[in-house]
C-alpha cells in the first residue's frame, strides 16, 4: 500500500485549473468582444494564479499569491456580477474565485500533516 499523500485532488491542481479558466476567460473575452482589458486581466490574474499554484506544488504552505490573485478576482468580479446581473463572465470568476480562496482557506486550517 502507498503512503497517503493528503488530499484525492492536490491544492495546486486545483489552482492550475483555475488559472487556466482565468486565461481562457480573458481569451474568450478578447475574441467575442475585442475587449483588451479582458484579455490583459485574464493573462495577468490567469499568469499570477499559475505561479501560485507552481509555488503550492512546491510548498503547500506557499498559499500567498495565489490566495491574493484569487481574493482580488472574488471581490472585483463579485462586484461587477452583483451591478450586472449576468452570471457569465463575472458570476463564473467570482463564484470560481470564492471556491479557490475557501479551499486554500480550509488548507491553511488543516494546517501540515504529520506522518
Amino acid at each position: 500500500m502507498s503512503k497517503d499523500s493528503g488530499p484525492l485532488v492536490p491544492l495546486h491542481w486545483i489552482g492550475f485549473s483555475y488559472a487556466a479558466l482565468v486565461a481562457s476567460g480573458g481569451i474568450i473575452g478578447y475574441a467575442k468582444a475585442g475587449s483588451v482589458p479582458s484579455l490583459a486581466a485574464g493573462l495577468l490574474f490567469g499568469g499570477l494564479a499559475g505561479l501560485g499554484a507552481y509555488q503550492l506544488s512546491q510548498d503547500p504552505r506557499n498559499i500567498w499569491l495565489c490566495l491574493v490573485a484569487s481574493g482580488t478576482l472574488a471581490g472585483i468580479m463579485g462586484m461587477r456580477f452583483y451591478n450586472s446581473g449576468k452570471f457569465m463572465p463575472a458570476g463564473l470568476i467570482a463564484g470560481a474565485s470564492l471556491l479557490m480562496v475557501a479551499k486554500l482557506g480550509i488548507s491553511v486550517l488543516n494546517g501540515p500533516r504529520q506522518s
